[in-house]
């Protein structure tokens, strides 16, 4: 059981979540959270944001019961916390970029400060966030609003990108990487899938993953999959 330090409101319905104690994890994974009883029935997974000494930090969009009560959250309110959950982003050296689409910047800070030298891409629809503090930790941020991030991104120029938005970025990373790799430079692209989850724990089978060797977990396997490996269905 954590304290919530701080809970702040940064853009339209997207908040900052800070929550005391001993927490750890690495790159991409996620806790199960849950601020309530017995209602709503299921935990809310969120990716780690941040680690600090003192506590973990988390980024959330509300767009349903659960996240609208996380918002309502004020510091000393109690929170429960569970992982880290998942296999994240691996560690990696060479030349190294991080694209976030929205919400999808929330795994990246921590990328950033794990990866010295890291290029930062941060895409938004509207009204961006948080995008100043990935400044101390990349070598180039770049920040688009009401475009299209990915166009930013040259793939030839780096050996690893990792990657975190919506549905329809991820296919289209996915296709970069094999025209990229087509082209004679080839790059590895790892997605992060902001699938539906249950259990956290792959007991469960709400969060399948169509992969080329057959159906595997977001929540077990990933969320952090190679994007070579990713079926995507329209």
């Amino acid at each position: 059981m954590g304290t919530v330090i701080s809970n702040e409101r940064l853009a339209d319905n997207v908040y900052h979540l800070r929550v005391s104690g001993d927490y750890g994890g690495e790159m991409g994974q996620f806790y199960m959270l849950r601020a309530w009883g017995a209602y709503p029935v299921l935990s809310r997974p969120l990716s780690i944001h941040q680690v600090e000494d003192d506590g973990i930090e988390f980024l959330y969009h509300v767009v349903g019961e659960g996240t609208e009560l996380f918002a309502q959250l004020t510091p000393g309110d109690s929170i429960n916390l569970e992982g880290p959950f998942g296999s994240g982003f691996p560690a990696v050296t060479g030349r190294v970029a991080l694209v976030g689409g929205g919400i999808g910047i929330a795994p990246l800070l921590y990328c950033a400060r794990e990866i010295p030298g890291c290029d930062v891409y941060l895409g938004f629809s509207r009204e961006p966030f948080q995008t100043e503090e990935f400044r101390p930790y990349a070598a180039k941020l770049t920040v688009d609003v009401g475009g299209i991030i990915l166009d930013n991104v040259d793939f030839a120029e780096y050996d690893h990108i990792f990657v975190c938005g919506p549905h329809p970025m991820l296919k289209a990373a996915q296709l970069k990487g094999i025209a990229a790799a087509t082209s004679g430079s080839p790059v590895n692209v790892y997605l992060s899938l902001e699938n539906r989850m249950a259990c956290g724990i792959g007991a469960c089978l709400v969060c399948s993953v169509s992969c080329k060797d057959g159906q595997r977990k977001a929540c077990a396997d990933g969320p952090v999959f190679l994007a070579e490996e990713v079926v995507f269905h329209d």
